[in-house]
């Protein structure tokens, strides 16, 4: 009988099994031995012909300037745009839990609504606002700012895309946070404040630290979503002006349209280890005592 329930079991998972393992297991173990390869565009017809280099395309990526560049323009869009976007979202959460009281759902909604705006169409009307006619320099003039031409500028492009990154990024969190929040015991608050601590102590102490699993399920999501930063360069700047604002992610989309697969497989699997690096750090940051 218990052989027979196994059976049926298998034989009901196997269609799943089958489909993951050739859209899923396959592909990422093909894209990994082809990071070991030389494999080109040219190679496309006898793709078993191509020679094992071993790690010589990991190797050839940290000795390319380009691809130097690219990891330090990802570094720097995920060190500013995370912290930044955790704290205006944690902002808000809170501001939504206790000060917003009425019209809280159209607040809400109304911070969320960029995440399920198409990536391209936000992009697109966001490179306008850049422009340097655009209604941000216009916004900037009538407080007597002289704004700079934003995408074409190598010092402002990339924080002009952190700014459309937290803004488009950041109803996740905030909802995210906001669970947390609606999660702890007004109980514990109340103490505290019977005890005579101020707003900010109460959350410094007693809320803040009661929210770690939370912030380290957000700080999870943004970090994996921030490294594989493509979107915004691909559809506003082209990773210019003199590749200010590339990324590993659109540095390895180049590689493959310029035919060289086996680099831009290695430069996939850099970003690979660099999410599960860094999430692992904060599992090890945020990580309850208990």
């Amino acid at each position: 009988m218990y052989r027979r329930q196994t059976i049926a079991a298998w034989l009901f998972c196997a269609p799943f099994i089958v489909l993951f393992a050739l859209f899923g297991l396959w592909p990422v173990l093909a894209s990994f031995l082809m990071s070991l390869t030389n494999i080109t565009s040219r190679d496309l017809r006898t793709p078993f012909n191509v020679d094992f280099v071993g790690l010589d395309n990991y190797i050839g990526l940290f000795t390319d300037p380009n691809f130097l560049q690219a990891a330090g323009n990802t570094l720097y869009f995920v060190v500013v745009g995370i912290p930044l976007t955790m704290l205006i979202a944690l902002a808000l959460a809170v501001a939504l839990n206790s000060g917003i009281r009425r019209a809280r759902s159209v607040f809400r909604v109304g911070f969320f609504a960029p995440v399920v705006t198409s990536v391209v169409a936000v992009a697109v009307v966001w490179r306008y606002i850049y422009q340097e006619d655009g209604l941000f320099n216009s916004a900037l003039a009538l407080v007597g700012i002289s704004g700079p031409d934003w995408l074409n500028d190598t010092t402002w492009s990339m924080p002009a895309l952190i700014l459309l990154g937290v803004w488009r990024n950041i109803g996740i969190p905030m909802v995210i946070f906001l669970a947390g929040l609606q999660n702890i015991p007004t109980e514990v608050r109340e103490a505290a404040s019977v005890d005579g601590a101020s707003r900010w102590r109460t959350f410094a102490s007693v809320t803040f630290p009661l929210l770690k699993p939370t912030t380290l399920v957000v700080a999870v999501l943004l970090s994996i979503s921030y490294l594989q930063f493509f979107e915004e360069p691909f559809v506003m700047t082209g990773g210019g002006p003199l590749g200010s604002t590339n990324s590993i992610g659109f540095y390895a989309y180049d590689e493959f349209g310029f035919g060289r697969y086996g680099v831009a497989a290695a430069a996939s699997y850099v970003l690979v280890i660099a999410i599960a690096v860094v999430s692992l750090l904060q599992f090890r940051l945020f990580r309850s005592k208990d």
